[in-house]
């Protein structure tokens, strides 16, 4: 059974390796980093399932890692791990896509109920977005087969990934440096030109409707825009 993978900042060393082992020994698999700045360089999007975080780091807090983190992979659930209770830390928490918290001292126990209701509602919103609609086109994100009434087409990993990231971000700018991370791991001179090869061949496969368009927005990315033809 695959192990659902953690990335886990902790500034305290002697607590965040305690922790680490103790989530090891619960079938996780643990990533753990000491320091913000370190964080916020070592996140790689689509490679962990959750986030706990703790707020008092060095160097960068938890509430801007949080923001970088969410800035890469936005659907990405995150726990928050903190010693403050004031309301507005709380709230700020929330506000920054934080999907629960945990106050120091904790039981261990609390944090793995909290943790596997995270993954639960995860696990269960990914059922429910299995179908993306697109014009005329469906899309099946698990199986990557775009179908309209006249033909099902299997699309490779990083087409279905690019797609799918278009599709969730849609009427909306697709930051560049933020689709290069998702879907190939870095954002250099290369993969920049990959991604051109592949939004040329997306825009192939979506052509029959015309009231879709993936248009190139000059210094930032792609939108894809699906007119509404309902009026």
């Amino acid at each position: 059974m695959k192990k659902n993978k953690v990335f886990l900042v902790e500034d305290d060393e002697s607590f965040g390796s305690v922790l680490r082992s103790y989530l090891e020994m619960n079938d996780y698999e643990v990533h753990l980093v000491n320091d913000g700045d370190k964080a916020v360089r070592e996140f790689t999007p689509n490679t962990y399932d959750l986030c706990i975080l703790d707020i008092m780091l060095p160097h960068t807090d938890g509430f801007v890692v949080a923001r970088e983190i969410k800035s890469l992979q936005p659907a990405v659930p995150m726990i928050f791990l903190t010693a403050k209770t004031m309301k507005k830390d709380v709230l700020h928490g929330y506000e920054l896509g934080a999907d629960d918290y945990v106050t120091k001292p904790f039981d261990s126990d609390v944090l793995l109920c909290k943790m596997r209701a995270v993954l639960n509602r995860k696990a269960e919103n990914n059922k429910e977005e299995r179908y993306l609609s697109i014009g005329c086109y469906t899309y099946d994100v698990q199986q990557r087969i775009l179908k309209d009434d006249q033909s099902n087409r299997k699309l490779s990993p990083k087409e279905g990934e690019l797609l799918q990231l278009l599709a969730e971000n849609k009427n909306t700018v697709l930051i560049r440096e933020v689709a290069l991370k998702q879907v190939w791991g870095q954002d250099d001179y290369f993969t920049a030109r990959s991604m051109d090869v592949y939004i040329t061949r997306l825009r192939k496969y979506l052509k029959t409707d015309p009231s879709i368009a993936i248009e190139n927005i000059h210094g930032s990315g792609y939108i894809l825009r699906i007119e509404d033809t309902t009026e």
